[in-house]
């Protein structure tokens, strides 16, 4: 597996990102939906991964930079058929290494709290992923769960 910084300029990724989107809007209601599309994944303040298998694209995600040392998880998918082969657990693990490197003191996220979210929540809990009250934007919605992993007490 290779996972590598991608400028969201490939058809592969764009098609791989509307299914995040199209799956997102699937199981939450609009306004709980907070996935980036391509111009807000573009911004300045968002570093893009793709992780590839041979010439398969087999999983992405994100990190946006908050400022005051936080940044956000973003756009994490991998493929249905890709599920459960460790992709995600990589490239979690690759932009935590990242963050630490980069100085930041926190990552948070917003996911799902629906039951199709909980592979997710699990993952991250996995890593150490607690969770919290909203941050930056954000405001109390039943449909997300809020997490914060505080990278000064990781190892």
């Amino acid at each position: 597996m290779e996972i590598k910084i991608d400028d969201l300029s490939g058809d592969e990724i764009k098609n791989l990102l509307q299914v995040h989107l199209d799956t997102m809007a699937s199981i939450s209601p609009p306004e709980s939906c907070h996935a980036l599309d391509l111009d807000g994944l573009r911004h300045d303040s968002v570093t893009f991964w793709t992780v590839w298998e041979k010439d398969e694209l087999v999983g992405c995600g994100a990190l946006k930079e908050l400022g005051h040392q936080e940044s956000e998880l973003k756009s994490m998918h991998t493929p249905a058929k890709h599920r459960g082969k460790g992709i995600a657990a990589k490239l979690v693990s690759h932009i935590i290494q990242i963050a630490k490197s980069r100085g930041l003191r926190k990552i948070c996220l917003e996911t799902g709290s629906q039951p199709e979210f909980k592979p997710a929540r699990d993952l991250y809990s996995g890593f150490g992923f607690i969770e919290c009250p909203p941050f930056g934007d954000y405001v109390y919605d039943p449909n997300s769960t809020f997490m914060s992993l505080d990278l000064t007490k990781e190892g």
